[in-house]
């Protein structure tokens, strides 16, 4: 276990990702098995879901702390696990340092066969026996979620530099592996063969594209490429394999169980493909926020199936059959897509239509109009391109619309998390309306009203000089959160703005992000609500 919370502190003091990839890398190269096996699942998939650990944890603090006191102590460290971690003291044992720390297979086993009456006692006997940094570890070990700035594809990248393989070789196995991932390990080590897939629903490493640049142009010409629609929802594989049909979004994740009409539409076939996750009514693409009301679900309901059905928009056919299509050019595969749909045209699913043009003057005005379609914008694609993994370069190109923005008046702030914990970097904003009051005097009054969040945007510099701002410029306080002197102007960019009942506005953003700090402008001049209902995405 130490080896384990040395491996997770490192990596939060580590901010470069190849500090990160060296770190995981060793770890990987000299942790033991089956302890290497459980900390890779704990940084990809997590390890405990369903533990009750908020209420376990409650149980065990209010023991040896003030409960306020807990709370006001969380809420300045900003973090559960380093705030129990620096509170816990062990019975009769000093910091618990003195102790044998057990190992992360202990703890594994242990927990897996501990019910939820029993997680309490047995999470306390372990925090005695370890110290400080054992303490914080095993509680981000349990929590699911370490936030140490490691992505799952990023832990995969490390096994791969440390064995050798290439990632898209590991990567294409992962589905067919469980933890602790006894034979991966094997044959990483070369102590065996590869495991095989054959015949399993996995997922195959997606091709991503490159935003396009002024200076890609120049090395185009219209009869090479083939224009795509770039459609506002999540980009899924389909894997459809002897009966068992899996959704992956882009970076792996298995969605599959928040969309079991498009699970059971593929049921018959054996097939991968590449699309995109849309709400669809009517033969219409419904906003993304639609869509968001699907995703992550656990369980999904008569209700929900009728008021947001899932639909599938394919752009590339992987595998038919046993054929593997993925080295053929783009334009030989989507002949294949559409002689495949057309023989088999699963429930709610199309094929996504080619853009037609001549010259790249023609695409640029069809570009130009796809905000108002409610479109995100293009693809463009090399016809002689194969489907590789990752983002190779000169073979898809993504044309995205421009950002929209407004400028909104900062109104509350809240501390981050991890790094950030110290410093309010977490912001509310909104903008004007017309005052609700009744009142003669009031009649003409304006006030601001809630729109998004930003938690990004901005430098180190400025979130410092942010923060500075926040904490002189207090005026009432809820909890964690501060409110602020209406004062402080945030120009916002965003992709698109939704119809939403979460805000009092009766808007929602996608994707907004601190654009500038408009510390020049009056907060009296910053936009309204009537400007931002303008914006506002059709269907």
């Amino acid at each position: 276990m130490q080896l384990f919370a040395n491996l997770l502190d490192s990596l939060t003091t580590t901010p470069s990702r190849n500090g990160k990839l060296a770190l995981l890398a060793e770890y990987f190269r000299v942790a033991p098995d089956p302890d290497r096996g459980f900390a890779l699942a704990a940084l990809t998939d997590g390890l405990f879901p369903r533990l009750p650990l908020r209420r376990a944890l409650a149980e065990l603090m209010s023991d040896k702390i003030d409960p306020v006191l807990y709370q006001l102590s969380r809420d300045y460290v900003g973090d559960t696990a380093e705030t129990v971690a620096l509170l816990w003291s062990s019975r009769g044992n000093g910091d618990g340092a003195e102790r044998h720390p057990p190992r992360l297979a202990d703890i594994v086993a242990a927990l897996e066969l501990a019910d939820r009456n029993t997680v309490a006692p047995l999470l306390g006997s372990l925090l005695d026996r370890l110290d400080v940094r054992g303490r914080w570890a095993l509680l981000k070990l349990i929590g699911g979620a370490p936030r140490v700035g490691v992505s799952a594809r990023l832990a995969k990248t490390a096994l791969a530099q440390m064995s050798g393989h290439d990632l898209s070789e590991i990567e294409e196995i992962w589905h067919a592996l469980s933890p602790p991932y006894a034979d991966l390990f094997a044959w990483l080590d070369g102590r065996a063969p590869r495991p095989t897939a054959e015949g399993k629903p996995v997922f195959r490493p997606m091709m991503l594209a490159h935003p396009i640049e002024e200076g890609d142009w120049a090395n185009l010409a219209p009869e090479t490429i083939a224009a795509e629609w770039k459609w506002d929802g999540i980009r899924i594989q389909t894997v459809a394999m002897n009966g068992d049909v899996r959704l992956f979004s882009r970076t792996g994740d298995d969605i599959s169980r928040s969309f079991p009409e498009i699970v059971a539409a593929f049921a018959p076939y054996n097939v991968v493909l590449d699309g995109e996750l849309l709400v669809v009514r009517d033969d219409t693409v419904a906003p993304f926020n639609d869509l968001q009301q699907r995703l992550n679900r656990k369980a999904v309901t008569p209700r929900m199936l009728r008021e947001y059905p899932a639909f599938v928009r394919l752009y590339d056919i992987l595998l038919d059959e046993a054929d593997d299509l993925r080295a053929l050019p783009f334009d030989q595969r989507r002949m294949r897509l559409e002689q495949w749909h057309q023989m088999h045209t699963p429930h709610r699913t199309d094929v996504s239509p080619l853009v037609e043009f001549d010259t790249f003057e023609t695409l640029n005005g069809i570009w130009s109009n796809t905000r108002e379609a409610g479109i995100e914008g293009l693809m463009l694609k090399h016809r002689d391109s194969p489907y590789l993994s990752g983002r190779p370069k000169g073979h898809w190109w993504k044309w995205k619309r421009a950002a929209l923005t407004l400028d909104c008046v900062l109104m509350y702030a809240q501390r981050g998390s991890g790094k950030r914990s110290s410093y309010y970097s977490d912001y509310t904003f909104g903008v004007w309306r017309k005052s609700d009051a009744t009142t003669a005097e009031a009649a003409d009054s304006r006030e601001l009203v809630p729109v998004g969040k930003a938690y990004s945007g901005f430098t180190d510099e400025e979130l410092v000089r942010l923060d500075r701002f926040i904490r002189t410029n207090t005026v009432d306080q809820y909890g964690p959160v501060r409110a602020v002197e209406q004062s402080l102007v945030l120009e916002i960019a965003f992709d698109a703005v939704f119809p939403s009942t979460r805000h009092k506005s009766g808007l929602a953003m996608r994707f907004p992000r601190v654009h500038r700090i408009r510390w020049d402008k009056p907060a009296a001049e910053a936009d309204t609500l009537e400007t931002a209902q303008k914006l506002i995405v059709a269907p």
